[in-house]
């Protein structure tokens, strides 16, 4: 299964990336990239040092298992916990590409503080406020459980920590700044990563 995982981290590289960026450049002329410069927060840096890290953590992880460098750890090296991990993982990828898709031309990889998007609140963003994210914790999630050793859950960890950190400091100010009232009556309404869960009011 641990062969499997390092597949589906392929996949879900090319397609959640990849292939999106090049969708994004097709519609719009641009990737939707931002990426890190200058004018970037260090929370920003540190955000987008810590998700290229968790990523290679992921990925290094089924790789180390299965080149005998570390070992799975026994309570979760079971064959019902790695088929419910590749359902999660598969569920995980498909999430994700939907959400991105629902997103449309607003859909972006960071933040540039002076773009202006549309506020997405429609289809599956009217249920979550950040569907892609929560696809990429189911992915991980479903990953880790394929090839549960200690990188992979440090790995899956450390990705919860910095989407966090991400999603309340960097992404929720930006919007609130450019859609102001908008977004605080959505995040009244719509929680973070699960239905209902996450709701928050914003004060004036």
């Amino acid at each position: 299964m641990a062969t499997v995982a390092v597949g589906l981290y392929l996949v879900f590289a090319v397609a959640a990336f990849g292939w999106r960026s090049w969708w994004q450049w097709r519609r719009t002329g641009s990737t939707g990239f931002r990426g890190l410069n200058s004018r970037s927060s260090p929370m920003e840096w540190l955000v987008g040092v810590g998700l290229v890290g968790a990523f290679v953590l992921g990925f290094a992880a089924p790789v180390l298992q299965l080149t005998g460098v570390i070992a799975p750890i026994p309570l979760l090296d079971k064959s019902i916990v790695q088929w419910l991990g590749l359902a999660a993982a598969a569920a995980g990828i498909a999430g994700t590409l939907f959400a991105q898709h629902a997103m449309g031309e607003s859909w972006r990889i960071g933040v540039d503080v002076a773009e202006r998007t549309t506020l997405v609140r429609s289809g599956i963003f009217g249920t979550v406020r950040n569907p892609i994210f929560t696809g990429m914790f189911l992915f991980a999630a479903g990953a880790t459980a394929m090839a549960p050793n200690l990188v992979a859950v440090v790995g899956f960890l450390l990705l919860v920590c910095v989407i966090e950190l991400q999603v309340r400091l960097v992404e929720e100010p930006y919007l609130l700044d450019v859609h102001g009232d908008s977004y605080r009556s959505y995040t009244a309404e719509v929680g973070r990563f699960v239905p209902a869960v996450g709701r928050r009011a914003i004060p004036r």
